[in-house]
């Protein structure tokens, strides 16, 4: 990565695609600030709950008032038995659902509104949400809560890319299909595929530096990030 960040915000750096962004980014970033419920091996650990109001305002307080070069929100969760053939949308608790749609869609929502006034400062500001393949239209997915907040994240980040235009603040949605994590090649194993079957995780990593080395003039709002083996995308 050739870019330099003084501040960069990583929400869900404690496993997989989050974690992994982090260790990424830390070697170009002044201060990296990672957020989870779990600890991160990387950059300055914020442990927080985003799914609650509270959570978000320990983030705020942990960001400051300096200028945020980029917020890149890597977090996400599902329902219980979410992608497996156990998966049941009748037996899905409530609390399930509600937890599924307050980290995936809700949060994000309240985090770039509190992180606003700091974004604003940047040079380059970035915003760079992670949504889904079940998230575009017509896709076999049958995670109903899963899929609403993927979908709704869409909008979310076409909104913002309107309401944010005066303030050049870049706005991008990855929509990517599995990635080759640790957590991912299990299920693959166990559903008798193989990482082939999976984005490298080098390959999303690239995606994202592409988004952050872009100048303030250019504006990427969705990117579709199927495997070559998938189907349905």
């Amino acid at each position: 990565m050739k870019n330099h960040f003084n501040k960069v915000v990583v929400i869900g750096a404690s496993r997989g695609v989050g974690a992994a962004v982090a260790e990424h980014i830390v070697p170009s970033t002044t201060e990296l600030i990672t957020v989870s419920r779990s600890p991160s091996n990387f950059g300055n650990w914020i442990e927080a709950d985003i799914s609650n109001k509270t959570g978000i305002e320990i983030v705020t307080n942990a960001v400051g008032n300096s200028p945020l070069d980029a917020l890149l929100y890597m977090g996400g969760t599902w329902e219980t038995q979410a992608f497996t053939s156990e998966y049941s949308f009748e037996k899905c608790s409530d609390r399930d659902i509600e937890n599924v749609i307050a980290v995936n869609l809700v949060a994000p929502i309240r985090l770039v509104k509190s992180l606003l006034p700091t974004l604003r400062q940047a040079t380059n500001p970035k915003i760079i949400f992670m949504g889904a393949l079940s998230g575009l239209d017509n896709f076999p997915a049958r995670e109903v809560a899963n899929s609403a907040s993927k979908f709704g994240l869409r909008g979310v980040v076409h909104a913002l890319r309107e309401e944010l235009r005066k303030d050049r603040i870049a706005v991008t949605i990855i929509n990517p299909g599995d990635i080759v994590t640790p957590e991912v090649l299990d299920d693959l194993k166990q559903a008798g595929k193989s990482e082939t079957d999976a984005i490298p995780l080098s390959d999303l990593l690239s995606v994202i530096d592409c988004v952050l080395s872009l100048s303030r003039s250019t504006c990427i709002k969705e990117i579709q990030l199927p495997a070559m083996n998938a189907k349905g995308a």
